[in-house]
Parts: C-alpha cells; structure tokens; sequence
C-alpha cells in the first residue's frame, strides 16, 4: 500500500475550494502591508477573514502555534511570530498562511518588499519566485521529486544564494503537511515518481547568503545563520500530465500591488 495519499479529482476541487479562500485572504493582508504597519494586526485581518468566510486558519493552534500568519522578516527564513513590530522602509517580509475549508487544508506563503529595499534583495526576491515557477513546471506526472529540488537549486544557486536544506515543501490534503517531503534541492530523476493525484506545496526559502539556518528558543522561528535576508514562496499545486494545475494563486496580492 502507498505510503502517499492521492485524491480523487473531487478532493482536488475541494483543496481548490480552500485553495481560493487562502489566495483571497492574501489579497486582504495584502492591502495592509506598509510601513508603520505591525504584524500582529495583519494577523488579526487574516483570522477574522479566513473565519468570516467559512475557513478556519490551519495554522493557528497546529502543534501549539499560536498565530493565523507565521510573518518571517528580513533575516527570518520561515515561522516567524507576528508581534507588535513594525514593518519599516527596506524590509522584506514573508507572509505565510493556510486555511482548512470543507476539511481540505491550502497552504501558500509570498514575500514583500518594504518601500525601497536593497538591490540585491530586490534580486533575491525576484530569484526565489523564478524559482517556484520553474519547480512547477516540474511538478507533472512522470517526473520525481528530485526533478522539482534541482531545479529550485540549480537557479538559486546559479545566482549566487544559498538553498536551505533544513525545511521542506510537503504534501497537502486532510493535514497541515503530509508525505511525500518535497526538498529544494536535489538531483534530477532520482526520488519518488510524481503521480497524478498528488498535491503538494513547493515552498523555495532562499538565503541571500549561505544556506544554514538556525533554531529560536521559541521553537519555531528560524533564521539565517549569517543573518542575511531570506525569501519565501509557495504554491499548493495538483500534478497533473503535461501541466501542473497551480491551486493556489498570488493574482489576488499583486492586484494590490499593481495599485499602491
């Protein structure tokens, strides 16, 4: 029996179904996101959207996590808490967020700039979400989880940044993560063979300097060893022949991007 759960084509509208409520809610925070800002409040635009919706946000309460959003800034690379801090000109700031909706778990996350960042960042950013689209175009029947880690990999660090090794993208369905792992690095033709039914989350957190990365104290947060700035997308996404079908969708955050 396979260690790996497929889902029919109807459980698949359902993760779309979520899938939707967690893109819009990206959209809602997105509006939120500037200077002067503090993270806990787009946590609680996140929460009482999600909840006035229908959803209810995966993460909060997931293993004693005690927000909706984990709001990972600058040198933080994944898990970060939101606080009281506020969001200043030349930050960048990875929001990542999920919902369960009709019992179907989304997870999708976006990194922002802060008014006029660095140029470098400027390049990080662009880098890492290049690297998302090219790890989708793997994501189809036939291919193996290798194929999508190389070619996270290889683009990251043909620019010059490090690949954190230490987390990984996942499975996605009736839990916060399920198998397979789904790492950003790795050799092409070698690992599992993808297979129609399967959904994952492909997440590429990428370092603007070296790979390692380090544990907090709070048992989630962690950030980059040299303290350099860190990018962070993800894309729930259903494997298909041919085509992935992107279940998640960032149009939603860069419509208000586009306006402000």
């Amino acid at each position: 029996m396979s260690k790996f759960i497929f889902k029919t084509n109807q459980e698949i509208e359902l993760i779309k179904q979520s899938c939707l409520l967690l893109s819009k809610t990206h959209g809602e925070v997105a509006k939120f996101v500037k200077e002067g800002v503090s993270t806990l409040l787009l946590d609680k635009i996140a929460k009482e959207y999600i909840l006035d919706n229908g959803g209810v946000p995966s993460f909060l309460d997931f293993n004693g996590f005690p927000y909706t959003l984990c709001v990972s800034i600058n040198d933080q690379v994944v898990h970060g808490f939101p606080s009281s801090y506020q969001l200043r000109d030349g930050d960048i700031v990875s929001i990542d967020c999920g919902v369960v909706y009709n019992g179907y778990f989304s997870d999708s996350a976006y990194t922002y700039p802060i008014g006029e960042i660095k140029p470098e960042i400027k390049i990080l950013l662009d880098v890492t979400k290049q690297c998302l689209e090219l790890a989708i175009e793997k994501a189809v029947v036939g291919n193996r989880i290798g194929d999508i880690g190389f070619a996270v990999q290889n683009h990251a660090e043909k620019a010059g940044f490090g690949v954190v090794r230490e987390l990984v993208g996942h499975g996605v369905g009736t839990k916060v993560h399920e198998k397979p792992e789904v790492p950003n690095y790795g050799k092409r033709g070698s690992g599992i063979r993808l297979e129609e039914g399967m959904v994952l989350a492909i997440e590429p957190m990428i370092n603007l300097g070296k790979p390692a990365v380090m544990f907090w104290d709070d048992g989630w947060t962690v950030s980059t060893r040299d303290k350099s700035p860190s990018a962070h997308y993800e894309h729930t996404v259903s494997i298909r022949k041919g085509k992935a079908d992107v279940l998640t969708s960032f149009m939603h955050i860069e419509e208000v991007l586009n306006k402000k």
